[in-house]
């Protein structure tokens, strides 16, 4: 397990804070190599008088490829991330340093399960410590970014995220406003039987697949149990259910057997169809037509969903007035 999708240095706080906040893995685009480093100054930035330290800059940096799952900072672009990456570490400071007025109750007892939580996600010790190392961190170290985000994380809550409210009117009108996302396609439901054989295979092997995918349709035609015929011989692990492959929307399957499915009625089995993982056999249990969901089933969500968003923005708002008022010290040039 990789400690850098664990700790995300580019911005501790990141995991707590909505997304309207930061998004550090979709600022910066992808792909190819990373030169060589240049010197940093040390520190790189204040804030306040609170220095940042161009090790701190450089994990932050090195987390930054981990966030997008391993994809690098293009040649050319990797002034442009580590200043992003800096600006993100000024915000986390400048929000430690108002945070620090709220209390957290419980504060060691958060910090001790939050490493204990951690620690579980590896097999062992020796792993954990690994890890850390990967990171350039020791245990410490850990201890405190985890303190620093519960102190940001307390902060948000207490005085921002216990405060916002959703009314039932604010829910109701986005879900009549966006009918769209809320709208399930037309969809169906099918079990199939599958023969495969790879599409390089010699002639003789793909006759012999293709015989017993006839012959299997000569069964069921003749009464035969479909799920246990399924069970019996399909390659696809849906055979553990029966071949059920449950509901699915048009763009899902592989064309030649979407076709097949959906020119079917409920109950009725398809002939042969040849697709690249080799022979099926379909038989379309249920159709379900274009759908609005209920907002009863939905209403929950929304609310949550309006409910962070209110708390990014309202974040965003104090991130910026409290810039305004600091003093912030840019070092990296």
């Amino acid at each position: 397990m990789n400690l850098q999708r664990l700790v995300p240095v580019v911005l501790i706080a990141a995991s707590i804070l909505p997304t309207a906040v930061c998004r550090a893995a979709e600022a910066v685009p992808q792909k190819t190599s990373v030169a060589a480093p240049k010197p940093l100054p040390d520190p790189v930035a204040r804030v306040n008088g609170v220095p940042i330290a161009a090790a701190d800059l450089n994990k932050a940096y090195k987390a930054l490829s981990a966030s997008q799952g391993g994809a690098q900072v293009p040649a050319g672009k990797e002034q442009e991330a580590r200043q992003f990456v800096l600006d993100q570490l000024i915000t986390a400071e400048l929000m430690y340093q108002f945070a620090q007025k709220t209390p957290v109750p419980d504060l060691t007892k958060k910090i001790e399960d939050a490493v204990a939580r951690l620690k579980g996600r590896f097999k062992t010790e020796e792993e954990f410590s690994k890890g850390l190392a990967q990171q350039n961190l020791s245990e410490k170290e850990l201890r405190e970014l985890i303190r620093r985000n519960l102190v940001i994380e307390n902060h948000i809550e207490q005085t921002i995220a216990s405060k916002v409210t959703i009314s039932e009117q604010e829910v109701r009108a986005f879900y009549d406003n966006n009918p769209e996302t809320f709208t399930m396609p037309e969809q169906v439901r099918a079990s199939h039987i599958l023969i495969m054989v790879d599409q390089q295979a010699a002639e003789d092997e793909k006759k012999r697949a293709r015989a017993k995918a006839d012959d299997l349709l000569k069964q069921i035609k003749t009464g035969a149990d479909f799920a246990k015929l399924a069970q019996e011989h399909s390659g696809c692990p849906s055979s553990k259910q029966g071949g059920d492959l449950g509901f699915f929307s048009k763009g899902q399957m592989v064309k030649p057997f979407e076709d097949a499915a959906w020119a079917m009625k409920p109950g009725e089995v398809s002939g042969v169809v040849e697709t690249q993982f080799g022979y099926h056999i379909i038989k379309l249990t249920e159709k379900r037509a274009k759908d609005k969901m209920p907002f009863d089933a939905l209403k929950g969500r929304i609310e949550e969903s309006l409910k962070q968003r209110k708390i990014g923005e309202q974040v965003t708002a104090l991130v910026e007035a409290a810039k305004k008022s600091a003093k912030i010290e840019m070092l990296l040039k």
